[in-house]
């Protein structure tokens, strides 16, 4: 794991999108929303940068890609459908099938990486579960997806489809956070040493509103006052 994806673990998703949202603008904190996590620590962040797998149709003229045993160390699996495949609404994928399973993960954690989160369904939740493997998901499925649809590009850019019809970018070299909230994407022109400095006093800061407010001073005061020095961190 690199010493920025070691810093940014060190935050729940909330107090990274935070940090995008108060310092970068992001309006939407870097949130990709109706994830579930399914497995790995209920306590700790994991955090690295994105390797990106695209599934196609089976009749995709594009050759089929072995993605799985060429996963780097300390990266984060994000993997997704081409755009046609997407909904808006539950259940977000055309898919029934599921897109990874247990010996993905298996073969994922060897190779040293840090978690999976996948833009459809996964199966063999029990197994993902006992190697503890961090593995997030639109939902399950117990059906092998070999004749459906296939991995197609490795480490290319994802589309995915967000809410009103709006589609978002994640990118090779992205970090992606993750926690019991979902995922956070960082995009990589993204300062992260910057931003983690912003984090960090953020954190310190709501630590210090915390106590005012367990003392019986009114919030917005407290939040006014406090605030006041974060100012000097954004851009």
């Amino acid at each position: 794991m690199t010493s920025v994806s070691t810093n940014l673990s060190k935050f729940s998703t909330c107090d990274v999108s935070d940090g995008l949202l108060n310092r970068n603008g992001d309006l939407y904190g870097g949130f990709f929303p109706n994830l579930q996590k399914w497995s790995g620590s209920s306590e700790h962040s994991v955090a690295g940068k994105a390797y990106t797998v695209l599934f196609a149709p089976c009749d995709d003229p594009r050759e089929e890609v072995n993605y799985i045993d060429s996963v780097p160390p300390g990266s984060f699996i994000v993997i997704a459908l081409t755009v046609p495949l997407q909904l808006e609404c539950a259940p977000y994928t055309r898919i029934p099938q599921a897109l990874y399973g247990g010996l993905m993960s298996t073969r994922a954690q060897y190779q040293g990486a840090c978690g999976s989160v996948v833009f459809g369904r996964v199966r063999d939740l029990e197994e993902h579960k006992a190697l503890g493997f961090p593995v997030f998901s639109y939902g399950l499925g117990s059906c092998a997806a070999r004749m459906a649809v296939k991995p197609v590009g490795v480490n290319v850019p994802l589309q995915i489809l967000s809410h009103h019809d709006e589609f978002r970018t994640i990118n090779p070299g992205d970090y992606i956070v993750g926690d019991c909230h979902g995922i956070v994407r960082i995009p990589a022109a993204v300062d992260t040493e910057e931003l983690t400095k912003y984090i960090e006093k953020s954190v310190e800061v709501d630590e210090s509103i915390a106590g005012d407010v367990k003392d019986g001073k009114p919030l917005k005061a407290s939040q006014k006052e406090r605030r006041a020095v974060l100012k000097k961190f954004t851009q």
